[in-house]
């Protein structure tokens, strides 16, 4: 119930909101939609990937590419772009995840660093370094969404499909079987759970999530270069998700927003932002260290605590 509150308050926020604050919560919302597929494959499966922006980057330049030299309508777009990354996500993925921990990882990282190294030098098509530039804005039927405030709302739409879809998973079959191969995949294959199986939907799944943002990113913005889809786009991917709380439904949400609006927090603060944003964030990771959605329950657990002390005395 409070996640779409929030949601709701944020969807009213975009008709009200204006200036720099709208393209500040643009890429909250692409960030959130990014990081609750990585959500996916690593907090409901317990599986590490450092290859997301590969496929981020998929369905940006696909947008990006079909619109802009072949004319194609945005909406026709996005989904070829989508469907790229769940294709190159099942043909990595099938032997890919046979491997484990660091191996795993590594492997995903290579993935991510060759998809990028792609982009720079397949110029003809991705123009390199220079990008792409004067992608279509969002809209359907030919026409464009009228403003900033629209697009900002289009998104927050986006985000909360996206946000219910993962919810619906989590607590369907799939999302138990996912939760028995994070406790243990031995134990889950005892149990007759198809291991390999369940990691490859999973891991299509994030690659879905993560081409969706690409995609609106492309048409957000307008703008798609190899540096906007580098290493760096997992990081701080990673730093929301363990901020707002792996393996929760809404941390995404949460770890997203908070990430991209502490900045501008301590815009105030310019000889020292740096210094207060890590602060912020070292204080968070101390003391809530599963993530700000688990708040409401340590207040809990302290006021039970608090409770039982003064009973006893």
């Amino acid at each position: 119930m409070i996640g779409w509150t929030a949601a709701a308050a944020l969807l009213g926020y975009a008709f009200i909101a204006g200036g720099y604050l709208v393209t500040v919560l643009w890429f909250a919302a692409l960030y959130a939609i990014f990081v609750t597929g990585l959500n996916f494959f690593m907090g409901y499966t317990g599986q590490v990937s450092f290859g997301q922006n590969a496929f981020a980057a998929i369905g940006g330049y696909t947008s990006a590419v079909l619109t802009t030299a072949y004319n194609w309508p945005v909406f026709a777009a996005m989904p070829v772009g989508i469907a790229g990354a769940a294709l190159l996500a099942l043909l990595i993925g099938y032997p890919t995840l046979r491997l484990r921990g660091h191996y795993l990882a590594m492997a995903t990282l290579a993935l991510g660093m060759i998809v990028q190294e792609i982009a720079v030098q397949w110029d003809r098509v991705t123009m390199g370094y220079t990008g792409i530039a004067a992608i279509p804005p969002l809209g359907a039927f030919g026409r464009e969404l009228p403003s900033e405030r629209w697009q900002l709302a289009a998104l927050i739409v986006a985000l909360v499909l996206a946000i219910w879809v993962s919810s619906r998973l989590k607590h369907s079959r799939m999302g138990h079987a996912l939760a028995a191969i994070a406790g243990s995949e031995d134990a889950a294959r005892a149990l007759g759970i198809d291991v390999a199986r369940y990691k490859l939907i999973a891991f299509v799944i994030a690659a879905v999530y993560a081409a969706l943002a690409g995609s609106l990113f492309a048409h957000t913005v307008g703008f798609v270069s190899p540096e906007v889809f580098g290493l760096h786009m997992v990081v701080l991917g990673f730093t929301m998700l363990y901020v707002g709380g792996i393996g929760t439904v809404y941390g995404p949400l949460i770890g997203a927003f908070i990430i991209s609006l502490l900045p501008e927090t301590f815009r105030g603060f310019k000889d020292y932002q740096d210094l207060a944003y890590g602060a912020a964030l070292i204080v968070i990771l101390i003391y809530a260290p599963k993530g700000l959605s688990s708040l409401p329950q340590l207040w809990r657990g302290t006021g039970k605590r608090t409770s039982a002390g003064g009973a006893a005395r």
